[in-house]
């Protein structure tokens, strides 16, 4: 082979076989809980018209699409004239009319108005598929990796925030792993830029109170002189970052201040129901109004979550919120949803950091037969046949190899359970199961074997 050994892009990665079984164990998990509560998988392509994807991410979305080059000629139609200026933009829209896709929620919004007519709506959907970004690679980012999104379209209940909650908090119960959920709201958030006469400014004074945690309510406050904000403004936000107390507390000191802001009051009343429901029908997870929680806010229109992992630094495992206008984009407005995604590569480093993932979740072989030779084969080959019928994954070692050799590869699988049959056993009909933890052997018929293992 020499020095020219294969490698991959920047920023994408390989899953062996044990990283297979985890992330496995995490989307069935996911997909289980999604499916108690009535959502259905759909798949989009890969790849995308860049009619769809471009523009739907700002400038900087823009930059980051992978564009695909048309097949064939792709000079065809292109001047001498062009090729000399070398615009690249001007260049990349005639090279290319494809792009992978950059998230799932454009190819949602376009398949929601592409198969309207048959939709059943409310829709419920999810989708698990790997998105791509031409993004700087770094520690935690990748240019290739899995998003996992669940939406509901066409309904504007406040049950599916409820039941979007109840479905993190399962997921997180059955996976062991500890949340806070936070909670807050966009109209909230509007209402208080309102109040405090900066209406304009929201962005920035999110952003700011963002802060909080990292550098403390001195520096928040200088950060929001810089933006432009009044000193009236700033003394009247105190009381909202400094707020303190129950989630019920926290609500009616801010119905208070929001008297006067009708969009405002609307988030209250939203988030009260939100949080009183979910206190009715019972969640695992803490959960906390958080008024500092701001996450896509040129995007989402009513309520916003977020949920962190408590026993391990790692930041949001899981995000969503309510938007008003998934399908403006194509043409087709007044389609208000809800979603959540699900972090998968950082529920997976928790899980790592955690040691929390089930022996049997990633477990592959439990059974290895030994391989003396031919006839030793042929008489074991149909109790192999007889395990795996009754649910043992099992392998036959396929050569004649050293005992030694056999041995050491159930070691480096992790495999449970080894079988053997050489001549007695052949002559009493049975096999010599050996338990490869306890080191036990026993003599023993093909029915006994599955029993054994099935225990």
């Amino acid at each position: 082979m020499g020095n020219n050994k294969p490698s991959i892009p920047k920023g994408t990665r390989d899953f062996g076989p044990e990283e297979m079984a985890k992330r496995n164990y995490i989307f069935n998990t996911i997909k289980e809980v999604y499916a108690l509560y009535g959502f259905q998988q759909i798949e989009t392509p890969s790849m995308e018209t860049l009619q769809t994807l471009m523009g739907k991410y700002g400038d900087e979305g823009d930059k980051l699409l992978f564009k695909v080059l048309n097949s064939g000629d792709y000079f065809k139609g292109i001047t001498d004239d062009e090729l000399r200026e070398r615009n690249p933009l001007k260049l990349q829209t005639k090279f290319c009319e494809k792009g992978l896709r950059y998230d799932l929620t454009v190819p949602f919004a376009r398949y929601v108005v592409m198969h309207r007519e048959e939709l059943q709506l409310p829709f419920k959907r999810y989708q698990i598929q790997p998105v791509w970004r031409a993004d700087r690679p770094q520690k935690g980012r990748y240019r290739e990796f899995y998003q996992c999104d669940a939406d509901v379209v066409g309904s504007d209940s406040l049950i599916n925030e409820v039941e979007l909650m109840q479905i993190v908090d399962t997921v997180f119960q059955r996976l062991g792993i500890r949340v806070l959920i936070k909670i807050n709201n966009r109209k909230i958030l509007t209402g208080i830029a309102e109040v405090i006469g900066e209406a304009d400014k929201i962005v920035d004074i999110t952003v700011a109170i963002d802060k909080l945690d990292k550098i403390g309510l001195e520096n928040v406050n200088e950060e929001l002189r810089n933006d432009g904000i009044s000193e009236e403004a700033i003394t009247k936000l105190q009381p909202i970052i400094a707020m303190q107390g129950s989630n019920d507390e926290k609500l009616d000191i801010i119905a208070q201040l929001l008297q006067t802001s009708e969009v405002g009051l609307k988030g209250v009343e939203e988030t009260r129901f939100i949080l009183n429901t979910m206190k009715a029908v019972g969640l695992n997870s803490e959960i906390e109004l958080d008024l500092t929680l701001a996450r896509g806010l040129n995007y989402y229109t009513g309520a916003i979550f977020e949920v962190k992992a408590l026993d391990t630094q790692i930041g949001s495992i899981t995000g969503g919120g309510r938007y008003d206008n998934l399908t403006g984009i194509f043409g087709m407005p007044g389609l208000s949803g809800v979603g959540i995604s699900f972090g998968a590569d950082r529920i997976y480093d928790v899980l790592n950091t955690l040691d929390l993932y089930p022996k049997e979740a990633v477990s592959a072989t439990q059974l290895l037969f030994i391989n003396f030779g031919e006839k030793e084969t042929a008489y074991c080959l149909p109790i192999v046949g007889k395990a795996r019928q009754a649910g043992i994954r099992t392998e036959m070692y396929p050569d004649k190899a050293k005992m030694k050799k056999q041995m050491s590869y159930a070691d480096a699988k992790h495999i449970s359970f080894v079988a053997m049959a050489g001549d007695d056993e052949m002559a009493a009909g049975k096999v010599t199961l050996k338990n490869m933890v306890t080191g036990e052997q026993q003599l023993m018929t093909a029915d006994e074997l599955v029993a054994a293992i099935k225990r």
